[in-house]
């Protein structure tokens, strides 16, 4: 019965198939947490910008909306979820059962009015959750987790557990501020975390740069952790055009500056060095087990 499922499901197109991958692929799925210290930033839309551009870059891209309270990467992409993570674990569905679908046929996983109940499951709804996710070991190149912004105790364990994160922040002082207290918070909690930088909403080149360097100086000075700048993206009229449409900017415009940035913003990301061994979903689980409770 089980074969039996698959082949239905391969079929219906919910599970492309898998053996086109190379064996030296295989569980080497890379988990990222998208991240901010603050609400506001624009985290949502690059989670879900910078997923779409991963993947016409040829990576197979699966995203998580995990953010508390403000789940939204549906809303985005104009897309009505028909399942999401509560489904899964409510009514024991497997991880196949609720992806979906959205523009350039993006998998996605929507997280639900409920999700904040994740946090309090018992033992073995705990157990099924994890085992459900493991499944998606070796299934696509990049997992992002667009986590909630801010410091709580909940998504924090998100954050430690990935393989890296990518922190959004802005120019503006309120923002940086936050940034910094989360950088200081998730390193006093595990020193050798890895932390991207990306700059939203600069108005110039120039202003993207200071702003990243600013960042990363004070976190090398006081932490003397080295965080990576990745890159930063204009504060550009056409990605509010693009949210009102209820579509990715980088596909209703994709000649913007926006646009342009988050492709360079890839394409840097791209040449970053080879992954270190355990980063796959079973290394991303394992460390999760440990900040669950």
């Amino acid at each position: 019965m089980n074969d039996q499922a698959q082949r239905l499901r391969e079929k219906l197109g919910k599970l492309p198939v898998r053996n086109n991958r190379s064996d030296e692929n295989v569980g080497r799925t890379k988990v990222i947490a998208v991240t901010s210290g603050k609400g506001g930033v624009g985290k949502s839309n690059f989670s879900l910008n910078f997923a779409l551009c991963l993947q016409q870059k040829g990576q197979r891209v699966v995203l998580f909306d995990l953010d508390v309270g403000f789940a939204n990467i549906d809303v985005l992409m104009g897309v009505s979820a028909k399942k999401n993570i509560v489904d899964l674990i409510d009514k024991r569905l497997s991880i196949w059962d609720i992806i979906e679908k959205g523009p350039n046929d993006l998998e996605f996983i929507a997280g639900g009015s409920g999700l904040s109940q994740i946090f309090e499951l018992d033992e073995v709804k705990v157990h099924y959750f994890f085992e459900q996710l493991a499944q998606l070991q070796g299934y696509a190149d990049t997992i992002i987790l667009d986590t909630g912004a801010g410091m709580s105790k909940d998504m924090l364990r998100f954050l430690l557990s990935a393989n890296e994160v990518i922190l959004v922040t802005t120019p503006e002082p309120t923002s940086l501020t936050d940034a910094y207290a989360l950088v200081k918070m998730a390193h006093g909690q595990k020193p050798d975390i890895r932390i991207n930088v990306v700059v939203n909403r600069v108005t110039n080149e120039k202003e993207g740069r200071v702003t990243g360097e600013k960042l990363l100086l004070v976190a090398h000075r006081f932490l003397d952790l080295h965080m990576n700048m990745l890159g930063f993206v204009h504060d550009d009229a056409h990605v509010s055009k693009a949210v009102k449409k209820q579509y990715p900017f980088c596909l209703a415009y994709p000649t913007s500056k926006a646009a342009h940035d988050l492709k360079s913003l890839v394409s840097a990301y791209l040449l970053q060095g080879k992954m270190e061994d355990n980063v796959g979903i079973k290394g991303f689980l394992s460390r999760l087990r440990t900040f669950w409770k």
